[in-house]
Parts: structure tokens; sequence; C-alpha cells
């Protein structure tokens, strides 16, 4: 009688459904405009102790101020974008004018870092936009999540906003230019990783989701 409740025992345990582990959402941090001295060092101080990977929209002129942070970024692992050398819009520029933007930023970068995305300040695209980043082997890469941390120095507000929205496969919009920025981001990174969140660098989120990005073209996340 033992034997046959055991075997019992073992056959209902065979049909009980089993729990699949909950599948890791991925997001890719994103900051733009600097370097900016003190502040991305706070941020990428921030990132180490989390181990977490993220994509900066780097000016050419920034780059010229902060050069040794510009070199941090890409010694840490970090990805380097370009956001143009001026920061002025590119959708007064021709194609030419936007090319040279874009080649004296690369002029400026730290030595074997070739970048992928391009993105245009304040993510306005154009023809002439698109057709220098095609020209410079660029894809074109804006946002799906903007908090608009520039416009302000409210913190949990900044945070609020991008923990709610964000969604998995979403590329989000931040700075490296203030504390308050600097303080949203990391705890944005802690928030979210407790929800299940992977942070990664917006060409590894390209690259599990469509393998590879098409100089040109335009994306805004990666689901």
């Amino acid at each position: 009688m033992r034997r046959i409740f055991a075997v019992i025992l073992c056959a209902a345990l065979l049909v009980l459904p089993v729990r699949a582990e909950a599948a890791p959402k991925y997001a890719a941090l994103t900051f733009d405009d600097g370097p900016s001295g003190r502040f991305t060092r706070r941020l990428l101080d921030g990132l180490a102790a989390r181990q977490v990977r993220a994509t900066f929209m780097l000016c050419g002129y920034r780059i010229a101020d902060y050069p040794g942070e510009a070199r941090r970024i890409w010694e840490e692992g970090h990805e380097i974008a370009i956001h143009g050398y001026s920061h002025n819009s590119m959708c007064a520029m021709t194609k030419q004018q936007i090319v040279r933007e874009i080649e004296n930023t690369v002029s400026r970068l730290p030595e074997g870092c070739a970048p992928v995305f391009l993105r245009p300040p304040g993510g306005l695209c154009s023809d002439a936009v698109n057709a220098a980043a095609k020209e410079m082997g660029l894809a074109v890469l804006t946002w799906s999540v903007d908090p608009k941390d520039w416009a302000t120095h409210d913190t949990d507000a900044i945070v609020r906003r991008v923990t709610q929205q964000t969604k998995d496969g979403d590329v989000i919009l931040l700075h490296d230019m203030s504390d308050s920025s600097v303080d949203a981001a990391l705890q944005i990174i802690d928030i979210l990783s407790r929800q299940g969140f992977r942070f990664v660098t917006a060409s590894e989120l390209a690259a599990r989701r469509v393998n590879s990005v098409i100089p040109g073209q335009v994306y805004c996340r990666f689901p």
C-alpha cells in the first residue's frame, strides 16, 4: 500500500503546472548633450556601482572641453553615439553640413570608438539628416520615453515619469547635465531593476531584437 501511494504521489507531481521564470525586460538608458564634467563623473560612478552600461550621445564641442570624461565613458564599456558637434538643429542644415558635424565629432572620439547611432539635436530628423547618417554609416536613434529632465530639477517627477512609462524594448532619454538628472537616473535603475528590467546599451538592445540596424533608418525603440 505504501508503495502504491508513493507511485500515485509521484505521478501527481509530474502533472503539476510548472511556473516558468519570467523573461527579463530590457531597456536602454541614453544620455544627451555631454560630456559635462562632474555630472558625467557622478553618473559614471553610479553606473559602475550598479554594473550598468548606457549609451552617451556626445557633442563634439563638449568632448573638446572634457576629453577625459569622454575617454572614461569609452574605457568603462559604455556606448558612444553622435549628437552633432555644435548641438545646432540639423533640420536647418544641408546634408554636407550635417556630414561635417558628424566628421568633426568622430575625429574627437577616443581611439577605437566606432559609433553606430546618430541622434540629431532635439531628435529632429529630415531627409538631409537621414541621408547624411546613411552616408556616414549611422542609424538614427531617437527615443520612446522622455521625462523632459532638462526642463525640471524635480528628481521625483523625473523618476515617476520614467518608471510609469517604461516598457520592454524602450529607449529612455535623459541628460548628464545636472544633479537632479543624475540622481533620477540612478533611482530609475534601482526601481526598474527590482521590476525585472535589465539595462543594456542601445546597440545591445538592437542586437537582441533586430540583429542589426540599417544606416539612415530611424529607430525609437526595440520591442
